[in-house]
């Protein structure tokens, strides 16, 4: 049996974020990452827009704009000192009607709350910044930027293992169990024993919660974002990110724009009920995942209170017009022809018992484990922070 100081649950951006933060404090210690794919980064990390979030969404005070601002500068310095390619390209946030303007105004509070540098535009000066975008005002925030997440993982990998700690791939976590000073977790990999443990598992952070021993605060119900790819004759349509005016009685963003730091640019999303924890596709079906989301009764007073917006992102789900009209409203001279498929994300969305969707980080604590139990967007970007927000809760039971 493979001994350590620490194991951590979850071989994604947060668990290896997590495990770089608690090397960095406590350099003579070992760590054990336990991933159940057989690479790090294959769910939410490696399939996310790749966005290096502002904060300018988030209520001030909640973890995610706490976190948000300190992760993004953090994840900023990160990328210069080992080479990673990042850019700073801004962001545009557009009204389109003025039933949009009081709703813009109020992101624009946050955001200044929040310390984002960002500025309200008018029509000339969106024209000015994105020549193709449509709108009557907008939010420019110049320091919205974006990177390739997969690839920062792949960093943080090889500076853990260069540091004599271990990441060990196709290791699912079967079962916890505590003994007087250490924990030791079954996996499909062998046992592994260590002092504390640390659930960094994302799409599965609710069942390993149980596994620990602990209630979940909330089941994990999987929502699938399609996207659409928009063509090289077509990206000089875009020239940073373009998003729409959320609606607060919405718990999406809405379909927006987003340049990636490949040069590509995507359009979306679509979120929609997966049919399994990892339904990339809207024919993959898990039957038991399936059978837990319907019989959970959080489930249905979402359904009920959301109905018709579930309706409309099924509807442009299927319907590629009914996507193309919602782009336009946005930028009005792209075209069907101009978009081809593209891989699709699917988002661990918290619920709890009476329908909420959780909305921030939540992190709750036994004496062997720390769940990681909600990390929605902006984790990847604030996943340094995060991770240090851990290793904060973790240094008392290193230090007696």
């Amino acid at each position: 049996m493979q001994q350590s100081d620490l194991a951590i649950i979850g071989g994604g951006i947060v668990g290896l974020a997590t495990a770089y933060r608690f090397l960095e404090r406590f350099p003579d210690k070992s760590v054990t990452v336990l991933e159940k794919e057989p690479t790090i980064g294959r769910h939410q990390t490696g399939r996310n827009a790749g966005v290096l979030h502002s904060g300018i969404y988030y209520r001030p005070g909640s973890l995610k704009a706490q976190n948000c601002r300190a992760g993004k500068l953090a994840m900023e310095e990160f990328c210069q000192r080992e080479g990673i390619p990042y850019q700073i390209c801004g962001k545009v946030i557009i009204a389109i009607e003025e039933s949009e303007l009081p709703r813009m105004e109020k992101i624009l509070e946050n955001g200044k709350a929040n310390g984002v540098v960002c500025e309200r535009i008018d029509a000339a000066r969106l024209k000015e910044l994105e020549p193709h975008a449509a709108g009557i005002a907008a939010i420019h925030v110049p320091e919205a930027g974006i990177v390739d997440f997969g690839q920062v993982a792949r960093r943080l990998a090889e500076i853990i293992e260069g540091q004599g700690s271990r990441i060990v791939t196709g290791a699912r976590v079967t079962g916890i169990r505590r003994e007087p000073d250490r924990a030791i977790l079954a996996t499909t990999a062998g046992e592994f024993a260590a002092k504390q443990v640390v659930n960094c598992a994302g799409l599965y952070s609710d069942r390993v919660t149980r596994l620990s021993g602990a209630r979940p605060s909330a089941m994990i119900v999987p929502f699938r974002g399609e996207f659409y790819k928009v063509r090289p004759e077509a990206a000089h349509l875009v020239r940073m990110l373009i998003y729409p005016v959320p609606d607060p009685r919405y718990p999406f963003l809405g379909v927006h724009f987003t340049r990636r730091i490949d040069g590509l640019v995507e359009c979306g999303p679509n979120a929609v009920l997966a049919f399994a924890r990892e339904g990339y596709r809207n024919t993959t079906v898990s039957p038991r995942d399936l059978a837990e989301t319907v019989t959970y009764p959080g489930f249905w007073k979402l359904a009920v209170k959301y109905w018709r917006i579930g309706a409309d992102e099924m509807w442009r789900s299927f319907s590629k017009r009914a996507f193309v009209r919602a782009a336009q409203r946005l930028v009005p001279e792209i075209e069907p022809q101009h978009f081809e498929w593209a891989p699709a994300g699917v988002r661990a969305q918290a619920v709890g018992r009476d329908g909420a969707m959780l909305d921030d980080f939540l992190i709750s604590e036994t004496e062997r484990v720390i769940n990681v139990e909600n990390a929605p967007s902006p984790a990847a970007t604030a996943s340094l922070n995060v991770g240090r927000l851990v290793v904060e809760r973790l240094a008392p039971r290193f230090e007696d």
